[in-house]
């Protein structure tokens, strides 16, 4: 990638990575921050993300073909932050064999047969793979920390549900990160930071137009009335567990156009750090390369 786009990504991923969150406040960032980028610039910012997307789709051919570092992406956020937009089009133009989408759900009767990382670990992407999480096991220290009755659920023995239970789940998701990215994980964790009242428009926009209805449900609803709760959880979440290994991204959300601009500047930025390169062929398979080129040109057509 030409050096002084590269620069430009980073200059706009800077203020919205999180890598050590002790003095995190959620209140210091804008849900409709876009750095100042008027409506005369907008073509521009939608040019960068067209260049970070093409970048983006050789860069996963590189990472398949390398078979070395395995990339994982987790995206967590409020209901209609705009995750499933940012995710179709920061990756519109990589080869779905290379990237895989896991969308986590209200846990089944199996899942809860299983410690709160497993259904995860299962999703894992492969080496040379990108995996995306759309919600994930960050869950656990989310929802059901706001609804407290979704712990009963989990079939714990009540000598481990202390006080400091979730203090004990970022130790173990801090733990599980570090394990990752000693093992070749790149990971990336995004918090599309919209506000209640931009989540409010869109709430409204799925109600008056037929085609959005479907995405609508009164539980979208019922959960804006947990909204101060929530915050207060995603805020102790990127306290416990930014890393340097694992930064967070809090991402403006209420411009979608200027959230899947920061989402692909984060990605390509850190991607590029990762030396990415077709593997060399080396004298063994530089013969049985001419080999097969002498037996193609023997063919009679």
């Amino acid at each position: 990638m030409d050096k002084s786009v590269l620069k430009s990504l980073r200059k706009l991923v800077k203020p919205h990575r999180v890598t050590r969150g002790k003095d995190f406040r959620l209140e210091d960032h804008d849900p409709g921050d876009t750095h100042d980028i008027g409506s005369e610039s907008k073509d521009e910012a939608r040019e960068l993300l067209a260049r970070g997307v093409e970048w983006l789709a050789d860069a996963q051919d590189k990472l398949y073909a390398q078979d070395r570092w395995g990339v994982l992406i987790a995206f967590q956020a409020m209901d209609a932050a705009g995750k499933d937009g940012a995710i179709k089009h920061v990756m519109s133009g990589v080869n779905p064999q290379g990237v895989q989408v896991t969308s986590f759900k209200a846990p089944s009767s199996e899942e809860l047969d299983h410690d709160f990382m497993w259904r995860c670990m299962k999703a894992l992407p492969e080496r040379g793979r990108i995996g995306i999480f759309n919600r994930s096991y960050y869950e656990e220290v989310l929802v059901v920390r706001v609804h407290e009755a979704l712990l009963a659920k989990q079939k714990l023995p009540a000598q481990v549900v202390g006080k400091d239970i979730w203090e004990e789940r970022f130790e173990d998701i801090v733990n599980f990160e570090r394990y990752l990215a000693r093992n070749g994980y790149l990971i990336l964790k995004f918090f599309l930071n919209v506000s209640k009242r931009e989540q409010k428009k869109r709430f409204m926009e799925r109600l008056d137009n037929p085609d959005k209805n479907w995405k609508y449900s009164t539980a979208d609803a019922r959960e804006r009335g947990h909204w101060n709760a929530y915050m207060k959880a995603y805020e102790d979440m990127i306290r416990h567990t930014a890393a340097p290994h694992a930064p967070w991204y809090v991402v403006p959300a209420d411009n979608k156009w200027f959230t899947r601009l920061a989402v692909a500047a984060a990605i390509v930025e850190a991607m590029a750090g990762l030396d990415l390169h077709y593997p060399k062929v080396g004298p063994k398979e530089k013969r049985e390369l001419a080999a097969a080129r002498r037996l193609l040109v023997a063919e009679k057509d």
